[in-house]
């Protein structure tokens, strides 16, 4: 088994939003500066999959090219498991934890664990996503950004042995 923890920030940009986190479009009058959708929470995830995998991390595999503007970063963590799985590896659980003043993530949280476990192929009861704020500390608190901070255990897969089947030979 191996742990991989993974961080991801996001300044908010001049234009309207929406904010994408966990996959969801979420309603917000300003929507992040990012080379791809910006999605910090699945940033985060990405970086925590591949360093417990021992992979490096998201600017080694998907770097600011323009192959990866404004991509989503749905495709990205499709992506990532598609690495991590040839090294044959399993997610078994994530704790995720959002910081942001504003938009409220709250009513989205089970979006987003629907979105993550579809791919990963994870049961959402594996899938953890906690929301706080800064109590309007520092550049989140003053409303400027998201953060999003996430851990993973993954395992080897185990491989079923197959036993030979008695057969009687006449």
């Amino acid at each position: 088994m191996r742990i991989g923890t993974g961080f991801d920030v996001h300044a908010y940009g001049d234009e309207a939003g929406p904010v994408v986190v966990g996959g969801v479009r979420i309603p917000h009058d300003r929507g992040v500066a990012a080379h791809s959708d910006g999605d910090v929470l699945l940033h985060a995830l990405c970086d925590a999959l591949l360093g417990a995998a021992g992979l490096g991390d998201v600017g080694i595999h998907f770097p600011g090219t323009p192959e990866y503007k404004n991509i989503s970063s749905m495709i990205l963590l499709e992506r990532t498991m598609a690495l991590v799985g040839r090294e044959n590896w399993e997610v078994m659980n994530i704790d995720v934890t959002l910081i942001a003043e504003q938009p409220q993530m709250r009513p989205f949280i089970g979006d987003m664990k629907l979105n993550i476990g579809s791919v990963l192929r994870l049961d959402v009861n594996c899938i953890n996503i906690k929301a706080t704020t800064t109590d309007k500390l520092g550049f989140i608190g003053r409303g400027e950004g998201i953060a999003a901070l996430s851990m993973v255990l993954i395992r080897k897969k185990i491989e079923e042995k197959v036993s030979p089947v008695n057969q009687n030979v006449e």
